[in-house]
This record gives C-alpha cells, structure tokens and sequence, in this order.
C-alpha cells in the first residue's frame, strides 16, 4: 500500500533452464505458484536484487528433479499497489486478516494452519509457511471481493524481508539467507525480463 520507496524493482527467478528461452520468445508466462505453504501467498516470485539467492535455490531444486538445468531469469517489476511488509501499515493490515482469519476459521469449526519445518531436518526455520500463506490468501480475497466505490485496490504485489539460516558469525545479527522475495500476483508488473550476466 506504500508508495514512498521507487516503484521500480530488479527480480530474480531460479527456474529450469528451458524455461528461459521460451520466456525469451513470448512462448510461455511465469508460473504462479499457488502452494500451501508460500511464503507470500500465490503469485510468481522473485529474490529482490539477488541473483546469487535465485540461482542457489534453482541448484538445490535441480539437485532433487531429474532432467533440470538451473538458470536465473532477472525481471524489472513494476511493484503498483504492494503489500509490503517491510513497511509498518501494512504489518498491521495483516495483524487485522489474521485475527479475521482466526475468526472464521473458529466459526466453521476448523483447524488454524500452522507454520512448520520440514520433516526430517533440525532447522529452527519454518520454511512451509502454511498460516502465513493462508492469512495473506485471506486478506487478498477480502480485498479483491470489496464492494466497488470504498477505494480498495487489490493487491498487485506482496514483498517481504526473511531472516534465514545460521548466523554467519558469533553473535552477530545478520544470517546466511536473509533475503527479500517479492510475488507479483499481477502479471502486468512484469515490465520487461532479461538473462543476468555470468553469475
């Protein structure tokens, strides 16, 4: 919702790399991603400035799917009407869908999602983030449904900042892989897409 920082924004996607010369020549559209547990809620996601992060995360998936080849496609995103949750009004924003979340979810008498690790690892990051998608679902259908004439927009855009991973030294307060990742629920925001440099 706020608009003080530049609207303009570099992304990096991690993706197979037959996926980037049909990108190229106009023969398939991002993919959104619509899991349980994103992050972001649905929509097509980008590492913000970080080229590097994109690429790792395609490694580790093309480790685990046969037949993968990772690439990075970077992308300038265009952020319009964003709920970013760097930004104070919209954590609160937020704060009001999860307690509206909670409520109906009480009223059909059904179970709160919860964030989670992956089985079979230690780490203390929650990465299948199961609440978090469903309260920002939430608010995304609460928002798109509003009756026209009260001046709310959807959102095209959500961006938020992760503090991930180990420490990279003692005591400090900075992690491995922080990281701020943007999903464009807007395919217009994509302005124009391109192949980053030797990474």
């Amino acid at each position: 919702m706020s608009r003080l920082r530049p609207s303009f924004v570099l992304g990096y996607h991690g993706c197979d790399a037959a996926i980037v010369d049909e990108l190229l020549k106009g023969k398939t559209s991002l993919i959104h991603s619509e899991r349980e547990y994103d992050w972001l809620g649905p929509g097509a996601y980008f590492w913000e400035s970080d080229p590097q992060r994109a690429r790792e995360w395609a490694e580790e998936r093309a480790s685990r799917k046969k037949g993968m080849k990772a690439a990075v496609i970077g992308a300038v995103i265009d952020l319009r009407n964003c709920l970013d949750l760097t930004v104070r009004e919209n954590i609160e924003l937020v704060q009001g869908a999860h307690e509206s979340f909670v409520k109906e979810q009480q009223a059909a008498d059904l179970e709160l999602p919860v964030n989670l690790s992956p089985k079979g690892t230690r780490k203390k990051d929650r990465l299948l983030r199961y609440l978090d998608c469903a309260v920002i679902k939430h608010l995304h259908s609460t928002m798109d449904n509003a009756p026209p004439g009260m001046g709310i927009e959807p959102f095209d855009t959500v961006r938020g900042m992760f503090v991930e991973g180990e420490p990279i030294y003692e005591g400090c307060g900075f992690n491995l892989n922080t990281h701020t990742q943007i999903a464009v629920r807007n395919d217009a925001c994509i302005i124009g897409i391109f192949v980053p440099r030797a990474i």
